[in-house]
This record gives C-alpha cells, sequence and structure tokens, in this order.
C-alpha cells in the first residue's frame, strides 16, 4: 500500500502576493505527472495580521507573535507534517514559533545560508541582503550568517529606502515593479566584494520571478524546494 502523503502547512498572506507566488513554485517544482503527484497543503492566508517591520522596530511585538503561534498550532492540529512561512521578516519569531510545535517550522534563512555555502563553497565571504527595514535592523541574516564565517552587508541608507518604496509602494500596493528598478543597488554589492546578492524579501522574490543569476539567490524558491522534499516528494533540479 502506498504511504499516506505528508501534508504542508503555510503561514501566508505575509503578503498575499508572495503567498500565492510560493503557491506556484511549490507547483512548478515538483515533479508530478497528475493531480494526485502533487502536495497536498494548507494556505492560511493571515492578511490582516499586523505589519511585520512595523511591529518589530516599534518593539510592540506581543500581537505578531501570539498570532503566528496561533497559526503554527493550527496547521499542526489540521495534520500538517511540516510548516512554510513564506516572509523573511516573521522569521524573527522562528524559535517562539518552532517551540510552540512538535513539526518542523522550515527555517528560510538557514537554509539560505547553508544553501550559499554548499553552492559556492568556502570563498564565500560576504553576501548583499535586500529586505525590510525590519530584517535589516534585527539582523535576522546576520544571525545566521556569521555562524558561517559569512558576514552580511545591506544597501546604503538611500538605497535602502529605494528597496522599501518597492515592496510597499510597489508589489503590496499591487502596482508593477521590475528587477531593473534594483540593478543600481545590486551594482552596489558587487562594488563592496559581495559574492552574492540574496533577495531578503519575498515581495522581492515576485518581482524577479525566476530571473536567473548565478550570482543571486531567491529564499522562497529554496523555501518551496524544501517544503517538496519534506513532502516527500521529488524536486525538479
Amino acid at each position: 500500500m502506498e504511504n499516506e502523503s505528508k501534508k504542508l502547512g503555510v503561514i501566508g498572506g505575509l503578503g498575499p502576493k508572495a503567498t500565492a507566488f510560493f503557491f506556484n513554485l511549490v507547483i512548478d517544482n515538483t515533479i508530478a505527472d497528475n493531480d494526485q503527484e502533487h502536495i497536498d497543503a494548507v494556505y492560511l492566508n493571515h492578511c490582516s495580521m499586523p505589519d511585520r517591520t512595523e511591529a518589530i522596530l516599534s518593539n510592540n511585538t506581543d500581537q505578531l507573535k501570539d498570532l503566528l503561534i496561533k497559526d503554527a498550532v493550527t496547521l499542526e492540529n489540521l495534520g500538517c507534517s511540516h510548516i512554510a512561512i513564506p516572509c523573511n521578516t516573521s522569521h524573527y519569531f522562528w524559535d517562539d514559533i518552532q517551540a510552540s510545535v512538535n513539526i518542523p517550522v522550515i527555517n528560510m534563512i538557514e537554509e539560505t545560508i547553508s544553501y550559499i555555502r554548499q553552492r559556492y563553497g568556502p570563498a564565500v565571504a560576504r553576501i548583499g541582503v535586500l529586505a525590510t527595514n525590519g530584517t535589516k535592523e534585527m539582523k535576522i541574516y546576520d544571525k545566521y550568517a556569521n555562524k558561517s564565517g559569512i558576514e552580511i552587508m545591506y544597501p546604503s541608507e538611500s538605497s535602502q529606502q529605494k528597496v522599501m518604496e518597492v515592496i510597499y509602494n510597489e508589489v503590496k500596493a499591487g502596482k508593477k515593479a521590475i528587477p531593473s528598478e534594483l540593478a543600481e543597488i545590486n551594482s552596489e554589492f558587487i562594488a563592496n566584494d559581495c559574492d552574492v546578492t540574496v533577495l531578503g524579501c519575498t515581495e522581492l522574490s515576485v518581482i524577479f520571478n525566476g530571473y536567473t543569476n548565478p550570482y543571486m539567490v531567491d529564499p522562497l524558491l529554496l523555501l518551496a524546494r524544501k517544503s517538496i522534499e519534506l513532502a516527500g516528494k521529488k524536486v525538479k533540479i
């Protein structure tokens, strides 16, 4: 008798466009010849969740943390075998979320650093991260990168403002954004000897939409691939 498929749980809506894009990444990266060979999943599109960056920078995180934990517990109670959170900034609460459930909560940040070290080898010394102010100020990527001897670099103040404008005033506002808007910032990273650029906000993953660049890493894609693996399915190469 064939083993019962494992069920993916997703804390989504952070934001909704990124969650929808993640949904498609999971489908597009699963080896499947029919509906039945795809992953069973429960998506909680919790769009009313407080803004992550605003909550963190204002030190008003109790409600946000409680809601994230509540969603994780709900997904576990619904029979999910593992949880994905397609939002970089929310990983500030990863330890608390993981402690609240008995199933794995995929750590997208840790997966990204591990992938970079594996993919690019020990020569990688500095990574440029495009992210929200919340991810930047709380050094969410630094926590894991520094363990691997990797330095994290963020854009200059004016460039960081541009990143936030693209995330909030374009993608989250439902307006069209294109990768070239951030090309100058990527050049800034290269000029400062960054070995890799990380799309450290899932809204940016939406903009680049699978854009192929050997020195650009998309954590949302890595999250999708890990979600597929933990569900017991095969990932497309």
